[in-house]
């Protein structure tokens, strides 16, 4: 599966996952040409770090611009919805 498709059904299905809403800024910086803290990447899972670094090779490519859409749409949604602060830690699930 491709990882813009992965990324995009994470968002829409937990989008008030503070890993979640740190891949939806990664792709919002990505789209908008704007930075993204590479310590907010840090925070995420090794699982969720491959991710996004799966994100960034695909968006490099830019051969899936229908994905990347939806994509963008679901990371907007989340966005408003309420981001984390960029220097804020994740919680710690026990």
């Amino acid at each position: 599966m491709l990882a813009i498709k992965k990324a995009r059904k994470l968002i829409e299905t937990n989008p008030g996952d503070p890993a979640v809403q740190i891949i939806a800024a990664l792709v919002l910086a990505l789209e908008s040409e704007s930075s993204i803290s590479v310590a907010q990447l840090y925070k995420l899972d090794d699982k969720r770090f491959e991710l996004a670094l799966e994100i960034l090779n695909e968006w490099r490519l830019d051969r899936h611009y229908a994905s990347k859409l939806r994509l963008l749409d679901s990371s907007t949604m989340v966005q408003a919805l309420g981001q984390i602060p960029q220097d804020s830690p994740l919680p710690v699930s026990k």
